[in-house]
């Protein structure tokens, strides 16, 4: 049986009619919500160039890669007529020991900001020159020898670096001679004899860097700790920490690499091996991004607004006081106003607190235009209760990340289940009336 607002002599009013017309509403209203989410994504590139900015005119994110001993080789040519080729020959250490203390600081640009960081590297370890060369046949030129830190962004370093053995003790000099393993660096001209064939180096270095700091594990056992008063770390690269231990005070993370859990070896001449490739490390993340949770909330704009509809409809059937389907238009720009206030206010003041400020608003705003239509204040109490339950069932969806699709299934199942419930007893009563 057919349920009419009125009377069947008013056809325009029809329930039929007018879930057609609010159906095609809705999809009309995808349009502005689509709007709302290309403006959001277009604020959240600003924040990443910003970011960009600060990183460019402070330092990128680093990746400390050493040190590198390398020796030059004479290639002699057993042909008269050839000339003979010089190769380099690199050695990583035996063992590589880094400590590592990280001072982060939020920079701000305008309402955007990004987190950049002045750290304390303590590299500590020793070299064991193999017994024979890879090269038979060959020259070491061992008085050309000499030592390489890969460093992404040169421009963070802060203050001398100085390399010490037993027989060196050696100030940086800027950038690589070679560029087989690493872009940029600095260098440590270090002459040896090759008669000492074990040799332990330590040195500090004061590095400054955006978002992230990434170590390469050079040593044949590596070990390697990192601590900050960070809260919120990222621990990401070809390992992760055996230890590590976050709280409100911060973070501390250990690893320990040995050469068997590499994809290089630990000796080879020229640009067959790139280190930097199996670094490992931490990102420090800002708080939750409130741009990707906002672009979220607007995913479920159909359904905030097809929820909302459905509320109405039941409050129309129930107390037989139909709604123009022009009040339902300002309904749902009320609606859709709301993921536009959403992300402007968190901007400012976070997610949370803009999802709490903007869903009583547009729930207030609902609540007493749908009580002034029908003039019945239980009908504001009764819009504004189904209201708070919807917001919060989304709120609790975009909190949730690995369960959310689990979680709105089930809710959309329970929901389903009700109106299907309480559209039943609707037609039963509607038939007795009749």
């Amino acid at each position: 049986m057919k349920i009419e607002i009125t009377n069947q002599e008013k056809w325009h009013q029809s329930l039929t009619l007018k879930l057609i017309l609010l159906a095609f509403l809705g999809l009309v209203l995808m349009i502005p919500i689509e709007m709302i989410k290309s403006v959001i994504m277009e604020r959240q590139a600003s924040a990443e160039k910003v970011k960009q900015e600060i990183s460019g005119q402070w330092a990128a994110k680093q990746y400390f890669t050493g040190p590198v001993l390398n020796i030059p080789v004479k290639i002699i040519s057993q042909d008269k007529e050839e000339k003979s080729t010089t190769q380099i020959w690199h050695i990583l250490p035996e063992t590589l020991n880094i400590e590592g203390i990280i001072n982060p600081e939020i920079r701000y640009r305008g309402i955007y900001k990004s987190v950049v960081y002045e750290s304390l590297l303590k590299v500590s370890g020793e070299f064991i020159l193999p017994e024979k060369t890879m090269l038979p046949g060959s020259e070491i030129l061992w008085e050309e020898s000499f030592f390489t830190v890969g460093i992404t962004d040169n421009r963070g370093l802060r203050g001398d670096v100085i390399l010490k053995t037993p027989t060196h003790t050696v100030t940086a000099e800027p950038g690589v001679k070679y560029n087989d393993i690493f872009e940029s660096g600095i260098s440590f001209n270090t002459p040896l004899t090759g008669k000492d064939s074990v040799i332990p180096f330590s040195m500090e270095v004061s590095l400054a860097g955006s978002e992230g700091l990434y170590l390469a594990p050079l040593g044949k056992v590596s070990r390697a700790v990192l601590s900050s008063d960070w809260k919120d770390p990222g621990f990401n690269g070809s390992f992760l920490p055996t230890e590590r231990n976050v709280g409100k005070d911060g973070f501390q993370a250990k690893w320990q690499v040995t050469h068997l859990n590499r994809n290089f070896p630990q000796q080879w001449t020229g640009n067959l091996y790139h280190p930097s490739e199996s670094s490992f490390g931490v990102d420090l993340y800002l708080p939750a991004d409130h741009y990707q949770k906002s672009w979220r909330s607007a995913r479920y704009g159909i359904l905030f607004i097809a929820l909302t509809f459905l509320v109405l409809i039941f409050l129309e059937i129930t107390r037989k006081e139909p709604i123009h389907i022009f009040h339902y238009f300002l309904v749902s720009l009320g609606l859709v106003l709301f993921f536009s206030l959403l992300n402007s206010l968190s901007e400012h003041v976070g997610f949370n607190l803009a999802y709490l400020i903007s869903s009583a608003a547009t729930i207030i705003l609902i609540s007493l235009f749908t009580g002034s239509l029908m003039k019945d204040r239980r009908a504001i109490l009764i819009i504004g209760g189904l209201l708070v339950v919807l917001y919060t069932f989304i709120f609790f969806l975009l909190s949730l990340s690995d369960y959310a699709y689990l979680a709105g299934n089930i809710g959309l199942f329970i929901l389903l289940a009700i109106v299907m419930r309480l559209a039943g007893k609707m037609i039963i009563f509607k038939s007795e009336t009749d």
